[in-house]
């Protein structure tokens, strides 16, 4: 099946952009929404899956919170929320729901009492370390379609915040003391890393400045973000467990708050029921896709919600940015409706979606146990397991007939941004580019190196990002990124607008109520 694939979208997808990677072509979901923004702990802020490139039979998901952290921040620096569910949703059916729910849940070992102010009073040559006095463990648990759940793991340590190179002069080790091993094969990590997203942020002034003059710095260039990753058999997330028949899944994070938090004297209690507080699936969608006043609806929302919702769906057949760039640079938007959009987005790349894109890439319905009457269209990342890891990667993924990448799931390399603005403009309709933003946003690669083994994450910066420096890391483009143009080292500031929610004293902290949604056919 993944040789007649690969064959046939290679035909197909391969002359979209033709030539796009000899010559350079919103962060994913960081502060994208006006109620996030004021909690970042428990902000998604990009998924990617893949099939794990040093083993084909295994399936990586990586997913990332807490946004723009900057290494110098201490004393505290960046924990685990523990009075939320860290979720990685698995949809092997179509059906818009999960069939099977990843949850961690973290705890706190705080043992710097009165005693002292620091995180570690020493150098940290391990987690079990003395001198390492502020400690996070996590439970993992495998949540079923029934709810029926079974643990994982009891205890896992998580890796700390890398607080510098005196306090822990060796954080790798540290990093590889924070993988665990699942009972039935596959790992777990927890911990800090270098946020893998690059892109220039100066989208969102008027397109990069009107005339393109913003681009080449990579905004989130030196920051960090908490990071979870998941390896498992491929076999363990597919449909009747056949990935050979049913190669195709469904993958989206959320994070579960508890509405009810009460502090006193130091100790916290728990109450009322779990809300959903943030959601992420396909990069880019909430920032760029529903407007202002729909965010907040949609990061408490469900993608089993999402056919309903003809506010949502509107905005993806009619796109906002396409008529921006049409306003700000007189570039023609593509006629509507964007049903090519449709099944990019929402049912995945197939031709029994009766859409425009006429290959078989990446929805469920492709699955051959799929019962096609329970399929519901719904914003989820999508990867098909059957297609093998690329030899030489391309960051443009499937646009550059590199079928292993985004929108096929998504690599650490995918360069999504410069893949979604072609995309947006009709790429994929009209298999032709706009040559005047074939450039993108000239942020090709990530600042650091990928790893090649799990968890593939780039080690944490531990220097200020604000200074120029990235940590004593080597601006060195991934290998097996693919071409494009030169890379730009960024220091741009922390955005000013990370919010922490400090609590002081006692008493009651926080009433959550799921915000209103607002949203036209919406169901609970």
């Amino acid at each position: 099946m993944a040789t007649a694939l690969v064959a046939a979208g290679s035909t197909v997808l391969a002359s979209v952009l033709v030539g796009i990677s000899s010559g350079p072509a919103g962060a994913s979901s960081h502060r994208e929404a006006p109620l996030i923004l004021g909690d970042p702990p428990v902000d998604n802020t990009d998924v990617y899956a893949f099939v794990s490139p040093d083993d084909p039979d295994m399936v990586t998901v990586v997913a990332n919170w807490f946004p723009f952290q900057e290494p110098d921040g201490g004393p505290n620096f960046y924990p685990w929320a523990t009075d939320a569910h860290h979720d990685i949703n698995i949809d092997s059916d179509g059906d818009a729901k999960p069939d099977l729910t990843y949850r961690w849940t973290f705890s706190t070992d705080d043992r710097r009492g009165n005693s002292t102010f620091l995180y570690a009073n020493g150098p940290v040559t391990s987690l079990d370390d003395e001198n390492l006095l502020f400690r996070q463990s996590y439970t993992l648990e495998v949540i079923d379609h029934r709810g029926r759940s079974t643990e994982l793991i009891s205890s896992g340590q998580v890796a700390p915040s890398n607080v510098g190179p005196a306090s822990m002069p060796d954080y790798e080790a540290l990093r590889d003391q924070a993988i665990t091993d699942l009972p039935d094969g596959g790992k777990s990590f927890a911990g800090q890393a270098d946020d893998p997203f690059f892109l220039d942020l100066r989208v969102f002034d008027l397109l990069y400045g009107g005339d393109l003059s913003e681009t080449g710095r990579d905004t989130l260039a030196g920051f960090n973000v908490n990071t979870i990753a998941l390896q498992v058999p491929k076999s363990e997330l597919a449909l009747k467990g056949d990935a050979d028949r049913n190669p195709v899944i469904g993958v989206w994070s959320d994070t579960e708050r508890t509405s009810l938090t009460l502090r006193k004297e130091g100790k916290e209690k728990q109450l009322g029921r779990d809300v959903q507080v943030s959601r992420l699936g396909n990069p880019l969608i909430n920032e760029v896709i529903p407007a202002a006043g729909m965010k907040d609806g949609f990061n408490a929302s469900e993608p089993v919600e999402d056919a309903d919702n003809d506010a949502l769906v509107g905005r993806v057949t009619d796109p906002e940015v396409p008529r921006l760039i049409e306003a700000i640079y007189g570039i023609p938007a593509p006629e509507t409706p964007r049903n090519d959009l449709v099944e990019i987005f929402l049912t995945g790349i197939t031709t029994k979606s009766g859409d425009e894109i006429d290959v078989d890439l990446n929805s469920q319905l492709n699955n051959s146990d799929v019962d096609a009457d329970r399929f519901r269209p719904s914003e989820m990342l999508r990867l098909n397991t059957s297609i093998p890891p690329a030899e030489e990667p391309n960051r443009l993924g499937v646009l550059a007939g590199d079928l292993q990448g985004f929108p096929n799931g998504r690599r650490l390399t995918d360069d999504v941004v410069d893949i979604s603005i072609q995309a947006l403009e009709g790429a994929v309709r009209t298999g032709e580019i706009v040559p005047a933003l074939a450039a993108g946003d000239k942020v090709d690669a990530n600042d650091r190196s990928f790893g090649t083994t799990f968890p593939y994450v780039a080690l944490p910066h531990n220097a200020a990002s604000s200074d120029g420096s990235s940590g004593g890391a080597s601006a060195v483009p991934p290998a097996g990124g693919g071409s494009g143009g030169s890379w730009t080292p960024a220091a741009e500031p922390v955005l000013g607008a990370l919010v922490a929610v400090i609590l002081i004293g006692s008493g009651v902290w926080l009433l959550r109520r799921r915000p209103d949604r607002g949203l036209a056919g919406v169901s609970g």
